[in-house]
């Protein structure tokens, strides 16, 4: 078997490190570890990978984050000269390991005469994409699992623009790794070695400086700011991770004095320890800042996950409690504030536009059509929205806005091609003052978008299909799915269903094609109460994501039926 040769030839390994020889001595009593470990190579999905950090080809860890670099550097020896002096960035989170593995990169990088330019300690993941931009390099590297829990951590690719790196391109990079046929002896350069030489770089405190100046541009109405910043009080947690290297910074330059940072979750801590899984849409990350603002008096909780790229937000309640808002209530507050904030000072033009994921709220989308704006749903993954961006400076044929994607992503200046948390922070505290100015709260504004345009309500939710069938699995779901062609979900009838993969949207009219996106391997319905669902694999984890988005009359009503929809497609995927 494949995986029994595999893991012999891991236990025969010589120069392994420590830990991963105790790791694997103590794994390997486990056959159906083994078979999971060393049955595959880890995916590489939206241009990067995220595992359990443990050894074997199906993990991350030293060896497999070595062969996708040695991919990436024979990528950019392809591209030539100019490229290996580009160069690539590299960063890092606050994880296990994240440091070593970023060293080993820059390592590997170097041997083959490869510009490294290495932050010389952790910093969020916008910071990369925009230094990506900054120093005009090849492409950047990132060692972060996001809001994984404790025991994962992950690899992502950043092209020249500072999005994740295109499909073309991270194929290559794919391809070119599993060429590597001993990922022990992938060959490196040591790093005093490679800095003696002037190849390897250490970046940190320039990049800063120059981030933070882009930063000082997100809010846009600086005379609200200062007149209402100190009505409120934000308390901050980074969760253990890189937002707390810029966060006081940040805030201070534009006109937030009043912050106060969750001490026990400002701790740079690999443990997460206050928090199983350090995600801003989960409640209990918040329970410490909630203690918090409680004893000082404050309405307003910002979260910023470990690498700072995605933003949750938990605001106070009438009955003197606190609510976590999801993504997309965040995401409606944003933009119709930004266009309120516009029309105000007359400068609203119909050429602004807002792009996000066609798995997002379809909310901001009625108000940036009611607002007269462009819109655009693009796939989902940040790297669609900065494809978008680039489109438009190119045909000079719109003006970015804002971009968003459910998951706590949101993006207001492309100085940075991926979700900004920082921008974010920035953003979602004004829109607070804006509503403190009136006397009002952040739920208060919510409720007044919904007197206005209807209550939506939308559930994501992670169905988890681990361990070695797992993808094979997730693939005949959704085949199964595409083959049945549903006619209703939970008695109500399917109006239309578009399956991006073979691209093509089908309603009682017939068939038509959908050619104004690449293929995807994701299925949405919609249904008669206006209601729509969204079936999505993963490209990074094994799970399928499955959305849902409803239309009711008040929020009690939405909530239930989003509960129950989402019922239906967990037995659907059974």
């Amino acid at each position: 078997m494949k995986a029994e040769k595999t893991f012999q030839e891991w236990q025969n390994a010589h120069n392994m490190p420590d830990y991963l020889q105790e790791q694997l001595a103590k794994l390997s009593q486990d056959p159906k570890w083994i078979a999971d470990a060393f049955g595959q190579d880890i995916n590489f999905g939206t241009a990067g990978m995220r595992g359990r950090l443990e050894p074997g080809t199906n993990r991350i860890n030293l060896y497999t984050i070595g062969r996708v670099t040695e991919g990436l550097a024979r990528l950019i020896d392809e591209k030539g000269d100019k490229a290996q002096k580009r160069g690539v960035v590299i960063s890092f989170d606050s994880r296990y390991h994240s440091r070593e593995f970023a060293e080993h990169a820059a390592q590997i990088l170097g041997a083959h005469n490869i510009h490294v330019y290495l932050f010389d300690d952790l910093r969020p993941t916008p910071e990369l994409s925009f230094a990506v931009r900054y120093l005009h390099s090849y492409a950047g590297i990132n060692i972060t699992a996001s809001h994984n829990a404790k025991q994962y951590n992950g690899y992502k690719v950043y092209g020249a623009d500072g999005a994740q790196m295109g499909p073309e391109d991270a194929e290559r990079v794919f391809n070119y790794s599993q060429k590597v046929t001993d990922i022990f002896t992938v060959n490196t350069a040591p790093v005093a070695q490679l800095r003696a030489q002037g190849i390897l770089q250490l970046i940190g405190e320039d990049i800063d400086e120059a981030y933070l100046a882009e930063l000082k541009t997100v809010n846009v109405n600086a005379k609200l700011i200062e007149q209402n910043a100190d009505r409120l009080t934000i308390i901050y947690t980074p969760l253990h991770g890189t937002g707390k290297i810029l966060y006081e910074r940040a805030f201070r330059q534009n006109g937030f004095s009043k912050v106060i940072p969750v001490p026990s979750q400002a701790i740079i801590d690999p443990e997460f320890p206050t928090t199983k899984k350090p995600n801003p849409e989960y409640r209990d990350v918040f329970d410490p800042g909630i203690k918090l603002a409680n004893e000082k008096n404050a309405d307003l909780i910002i979260a910023t996950d470990p690498d700072a790229d995605r933003m949750g937000a938990c605001v106070r309640t009438k009955d003197g409690g606190f609510q976590v808002l999801t993504g997309n209530q965040i995401a409606t507050l944003m933009i119709y504030y930004l266009l309120v904030n516009l029309k105000n000072n007359g400068q609203l033009i119909s050429d602004y536009e807002l792009i996000t994921s066609i798995v997002s709220s379809s909310m901001p989308l009625k108000i940036a059509d009611d607002f007269g704006i462009k819109t655009k749903s693009v796939l989902t993954g940040f790297k669609f929205i900065g494809e978008e961006i680039d489109r438009m400076n190119k045909m000079h044929d719109g003006k970015f806005l804002m971009g968003f994607e459910e998951s706590y992503g949101y993006l207001f200046k492309p100085f940075a091609r991926d979700k900004d948390a920082m921008q974010g922070a920035l953003m979602f505290a004004e829109v607070a003052s804006y509503y403190a100015s009136r006397n009002m709260t952040v739920l208060d504004g919510l409720s007044e978008i919904w007197q206005k345009y209807g209550t939506s309500y939308e559930i994501t939710q992670a169905i988890e299909m681990p361990g070695i069938g797992g993808q094979k699995k997730m693939a005949e779901l959704m085949a199964k799915l595409r083959s049945e062609n549903l006619q209703q979900i939970n008695g109500i009838p399917v109006v239309k269903i578009q399956d991006f993969l073979k691209q093509q949207e089908s309603n009682e009219d017939g068939t038509k094609p959908m050619r104004d996106l690449p293929k995807s391997n994701v299925l949405k319905y919609f249904l008669a109460d206006e209601t729509w669902l969204a079936l999505r694999p993963s490209g990074t984890e094994p799970v399928i994501k499955a959305y849902v988005g409803v239309n009711k009359p008040d929020i009690a009503t939405a909530h239930e039926a989003a509960e129950s929809y989402q019922k239906a497609l967990a037995k659907l995927l059974k």
